[in-house]
């Protein structure tokens, strides 16, 4: 898994790209490979974007047990695993596996002309 994007010139050009409806450019889809995830900073926020299977996911990226990157997480279809103490997350949905409706915030996402969308707002 990647860690969050610290190129300035990158997060500048992509933080620009907003469209009407409040979705965010972060990436480009070849940034994140089919069976990943990445961190990125959208208004503020760190952001688990995964690729899986193409579809992309967007939900807050710290756990909730003790806020660890889910980024970092290992992928595994729809499930993503913390790596600091096992907690695992549908990524379609943001929650816990153990307990549906019990997790961290998920955020709409669409690829617009090969550029990864996320909507945080």
């Amino acid at each position: 898994m990647q860690s969050e994007s610290s190129d300035p010139d990158q997060i500048g050009r992509f933080a620009q790209d907003q469209s009407a409806d409040g979705f965010v450019g972060v990436a480009r889809l070849e940034q994140v490979p089919p069976g990943t995830g990445t961190c990125f900073t959208v208004a503020g926020k760190g952001i688990a974007v995964f690729n899986v299977e193409g579809t992309i996911y967007a939900m807050d990226d710290g756990c909730l047990h003790k806020a660890a990157s889910l980024a970092n997480g290992k992928l595994e279809g729809k499930i993503v695993t913390c790596r600091s103490h096992g907690w695992r997350y549908d990524v379609t949905t943001g929650s816990t596996v153990n307990a549906p409706g019990y997790g961290v915030a998920s955020y709409p996402a669409r690829i617009v002309d090969g550029q990864i969308m996320v909507n945080v707002t």
